[in-house]
């Protein structure tokens, strides 16, 4: 008599599970920050001229970090899409999950560039205006709506992976 038990096809391996759900969540949070960054320094840098990534030296500088800015903001978007590529052929992409991730890196990284790099090493502004603090509430808000929006997505998919374990052992 065979000792192995088969596995049900509703069995879910928790340890494959865990494995996927993080790459679910890292890929989702990269293409975040990388569409997030893509899109401050194509409206914000390029397009409206309001400021550059770096600031406090000359324009030739200025642009020179926009294009280092430029480039990270590729590559975690170029990062996350084979991330997402692998997901996709193994037929693991976990949409809620995913999309979590997507606004916890935008939020995250947009809070980021609002509160450390503008305020604390205020190495630019989102505008040099007179009354900068309605474009920093505005900024701030903003990311501050993604991630608790983010945050939502994955801690229901949490409460959601937990229940698809506990009915695969009953």
């Amino acid at each position: 008599m065979n000792s192995k038990i088969k596995p049900s096809k509703h069995h879910v391996n928790t340890e494959e599970h865990s494995v996927f759900s993080s790459r679910n969540l890292w890929s989702g949070f990269l293409f975040g920050v990388g569409l997030v960054a893509f899109m401050d320094e194509a409206i914000f840098h390029q397009l409206l001229h309001w400021h550059h990534f770096y600031d406090k030296s000359s324009t030739a500088i200025g642009l020179i970090s926009d294009g280092l800015f430029h480039a990270f903001s590729w590559f975690a978007t170029i990062a996350s899409l084979f991330l997402f590529a692998d997901l996709r052929r193994r037929n693991e992409w976990q949409r809620a999950r995913w999309w979590g991730g997507v606004l916890l890196g935008a939020g995250g990284f947009q809070l980021y560039d609002g509160t450390i790099q503008h305020k604390l090493m205020r190495i630019h502004q989102i505008r040099y205006v007179e009354n900068v603090f309605v474009y920093d509430l505005v900024w701030n808000v903003a990311a501050v709506i993604m991630l608790l929006i983010g945050f939502s997505l994955i801690f229901f998919t949490m409460n959601h992976k937990k229940r698809r374990i506990t009915r695969s052992h009953e």
